[in-house]
């Protein structure tokens, strides 16, 4: 069963297309608000996020922004009162999938979001599922990795997204504006020691010797290098 996060506030369309969605076999959870959305996506998987622009606590724009943050991976299709061309395309730049302009037919929403459902996506990773180096192994389809001691990690989000952009490049230098830019996102910018600290976890999981490590190369004052 295909999952779908329903963020609407109009609470008769939200019921409405809750309940359409229902009858297709969907498994729906409800958010009527941009804040509770915010804290769904970060706890859950969802096949698809249909998510109105004007929201109460956190709109829908930004939220987009926040989700292409997390993962490139779900859908989203915007649905809005605004259906100019800016609108659309702009929504569209953000990271959205689709754009519904209100109102709209039941049958195309159901029709779109069967589209959307059911296309094979591209994986944000574009390299391997699995990635071998050293005694070390990471698992991207479940986010798990056996450092050298063969002990599991489970990574988490913030861990497989660096770690996808670090490996992806191997052997070039990665800067900390890119990762501040890929990881974290333009507006929520963590002090760059942080990003050091996910350096030296990946050191004590992955670095038979986290002193003289092989694998997560630092290029002092720029930012990283990885090696096989």
């Amino acid at each position: 069963m295909k999952t779908i996060l329903l963020v609407e506030d109009e609470q008769h369309l939200h019921q409405t297309i809750k309940l359409n969605l229902s009858l297709e076999h969907y498994e729906v959870t409800s958010a009527f608000n941009g804040k509770d959305a915010f804290n769904f996506i970060k706890k859950e998987h969802f096949d698809l996020v249909i998510l109105d622009i004007m929201l109460p606590e956190m709109d829908g724009l930004t939220l987009l922004e926040h989700i292409r943050i997390m993962t490139k991976e779900v859908p989203v299709l915007l649905l809005s009162a605004k259906n100019e061309p800016f609108d659309r395309i702009n929504g569209l730049k953000k990271g959205a999938d689709d754009y519904l302009g209100k109102p709209f037919e039941l049958e195309e929403l159901l029709l779109r979001v069967y589209n959307l459902t059911h296309i094979e996506r591209p994986s944000f990773y574009a390299g391997k599922d699995c990635v071998v180096f050293g005694n070390n192994k990471i698992d991207f389809v479940t986010n798990v990795a056996f450092g050298v001691d063969n002990k599991k990690i489970v990574l988490t989000p913030k861990e497989v997204m660096l770690l996808k952009l670090l490996i992806d490049n191997e052997q070039k230098l990665i800067t900390r504006e890119k990762i501040l830019q890929v990881v974290w996102g333009y507006k929520i910018y963590p002090n760059t020691r942080t990003i050091d600290n996910f350096i030296m976890k990946f050191r004590k999981y992955f670095e038979v010797n986290t002193k003289e490590p092989k694998h997560f190369i630092s290029v002092h004052g720029l930012g990283y290098k990885f090696f096989y």
